[in-house]
């Protein structure tokens, strides 16, 4: 464990939440009501939540949004679950997966010292038929992505009674960010049935990862969502679209409830009709090519704000801020504004922060056992020493759900990656589809929730006309 660990921001309000007690492999942490798994692991300054499938490298959380499965651990019983998406609760009993004796010491990864080039179990003792098979048997044995649930009886209720339950609604948006909720505010306003869906803790998107807006702009954004009358769900994964050609409304979007919401709870499957779709699920955080990028203490920058905006953590003592310094244009303007002012804030808690480019950076040097990150070596042969990295790069457009309904999609290096093609009203291929936000490419809060004000009134317009269009 690294000797500079994080610590709450001098601006926490410790009043406004409850501490609660939890096990994470074995040991016993505390963290806020209002922490994750992951958040109060990287405040206690246990990074490393689990290992690798094959090669057993340590992994931890990197964009602490629930995208990049880093942070996939064991929770009372159930395995594969985001530490990142799930509250602190007391007396949990949080485990590690794919390690052995414990994910902070594993014995299996010396496969990742042995097998240094690439490990390929296929040809692996081919020479002999008979150590063939024993090797892919523990090859086997080695790899997987946890093991099979606790019986408990709440698990097999669960799994057993699913209810679906059926809506139809005017619009749904899926994704509650600055997008998505100033759409349904728009919509809502003029009187239409609104269903915004969000598989995020809390509701807010990309408020909630900026030092310059956090809770409190969520906060209002959500609360005036509501008051115009949109019904908002948090921990709420529309899991896809799926068309029904005999349907006047062409298909469904399924959500799957992850908290209780009323008379819907967590094995409610919530089947979505609607008139119009909007699609505001923004970007991912995404990383840069640069050796051990993959461990624990390497974040993404929106990582490091969401830990400083959503809660109150600084992440370590001394940061570097790896930058895409050959990407250039508005959406990387507006990262590198974003990255300036999570910055800032970690200079105001006393934090030293040092930028570099990463056509300068050659590899992340680890600890003894690799499990820490202790300094940025460059290719001019300088290092710099740091507890934690912070990568700035342009988030990728989140476009699956967009593309899974058909909707066109444009890949361009400038936006991040495929985002959903739109016209000048956030209309998309798909009759009745709509995209709004960074989806369509990284704009940033601020200009994401005018984007979303301005489709949300084309599509008050297109119902109020009642004309489907064809993009």
């Amino acid at each position: 464990m690294n000797s500079a660990v994080a610590r709450r921001t001098t601006k926490s309000n410790e009043s406004s939440t409850r501490t609660v007690a939890f096990s994470l492999g074995g040991d016993a942490l505390q963290g806020d009501s209002t922490d994750s798994y992951a958040a109060a692991a990287w405040l206690a300054g246990q990074k490393v939540l689990s290992r690798s499938l094959k090669y057993h490298r340590p992994r931890g959380a990197f964009c602490l949004e629930g995208h990049c499965s880093g942070c996939l651990v064991r929770i009372d019983g159930v395995p594969n679950l985001r530490a990142c998406q799930a509250s602190c609760r007391d007396s949990a009993l949080v485990e590690s997966q794919n390690a052995f004796p414990s994910a902070g010491f594993d014995v299996l990864g010396a496969v990742d010292k042995v097998y240094r080039r690439g490990m390929d179990h296929h040809t692996l003792m081919t020479s002999a038929t008979v150590l063939n098979k024993v090797a892919n048997r523990v090859v086997r044995a080695l790899s997987g992505l946890g093991k099979l649930p606790t019986m408990t009886q709440a698990v097999l209720d669960n799994e057993i009674a699913q209810p679906v339950v059926a809506v139809e609604v005017d619009v749904v948006v899926i994704g509650a960010g600055p997008s998505g909720l100033a759409a349904a505010t728009t919509i809502a306003s003029a009187g239409h049935s609104v269903l915004v869906l969000d598989e995020q803790l809390e509701l807010g998107g990309s408020y909630l990862a900026d030092v310059r807006f956090g809770r409190a702009a969520a906060a209002s954004a959500v609360a005036t969502a509501q008051a115009a009358g949109a019904t908002l769900l948090a921990q709420t994964t529309a899991i896809g679209y799926f068309a029904e050609p005999g349907n006047v409304r062409q298909g469904v979007v399924i959500a799957a409830a992850g908290a209780s919401h009323g008379k819907w709870n967590e094995a409610t499957l919530v089947r979505v009709q609607a008139r119009r779709w909007l699609w505001a699920t923004g970007g991912y955080a995404a990383n840069l090519p640069f050796a051990n990028n993959d461990r624990p203490g390497v974040l993404a920058a929106r990582a490091v704000g969401r830990l400083l905006a959503a809660h109150d953590i600084v992440a370590g003592d001394n940061i570097v801020m790896i930058v895409d310094g050959e990407r250039g244009g508005v959406p990387a303007s507006e990262v590198r504004r974003h990255a300036t002012a999570v910055a800032d804030a970690l200079s105001d808690e006393g934090c030293v922060v040092r930028t570099v480019s990463l056509a300068d950076v050659a590899t992340v040097a680890t600890s003894l056992f690799g499990n820490d990150v202790t300094a940025i070596e460059l290719s001019t042969g300088e290092r710099i020493e740091c507890d934690t990295v912070a990568v700035v790069a342009l988030p990728s457009p989140a476009s699956e759900g967009a593309r899974m309904q058909g909707c066109d999609v444009t890949l361009d290096p400038d936006v991040g990656g495929y985002a959903v093609t739109v016209d000048a009203h956030g209309r998309t291929s798909v009759r009745g589809a709509y995209a709004t936000g960074d989806v369509t490419g990284y704009l940033g809060p601020a200009a994401a929730a005018e984007h979303g004000q301005h489709i949300g009134a084309a599509i008050v317009a297109d119902l109020t006309a009642g004309a489907q269009h064809v993009g």
